[in-house]
């Protein structure tokens, strides 16, 4: 996992981190089970403090995104977890009102918004 972190963004650097381990974990980059790096390995990658990894480890904990495993490690939790099901739908809503909002600028109604769903999701299955 390749993580990158702009100390010009304007964003905080735990939240950063939380952005790009949930965006990944939600993408399927990460699967449930995987193992992150450690809390130092990581901020040592990062030059960062062992604190800001911390803070955006026990956050994605909070979520239900991640498991931190006292002496083994953090590993991402199965999708199923409530907690992560929850955040996948909440994700998926906005996706769908990101789409709505696009589909509405360019003229595309209803029905048609739902064929092209379908569609996109047909070439998933194949």
């Amino acid at each position: 996992m390749k993580l990158i972190i702009s100390s010009v963004s304007g964003e905080p650097i735990y939240q950063q981190i939380e952005d790009q381990i949930r965006s990944a974990v939600l993408d399927g980059s990460l699967r449930a089970g995987e193992s992150l790096p450690s809390l130092r390995s990581l901020a040592k990658d990062l030059r960062i403090s062992v604190l800001t990894v911390t803070r955006a480890y026990n956050e994605l904990a909070q979520e239900g995104i991640l498991e931190n495993i006292q002496g083994k490690g953090t590993f991402v939790l199965d999708r199923s977890n409530e907690r992560m099901h929850e955040r996948l739908v909440k994700q998926v809503r906005s996706d769908l009102d990101n789409a709505a909002q696009a589909a509405r600028a360019a003229g595309i109604g209803g029905d048609d918004l739902h064929d092209l769903l379908d569609q996109a999701m047909a070439q998933l299955d194949s």
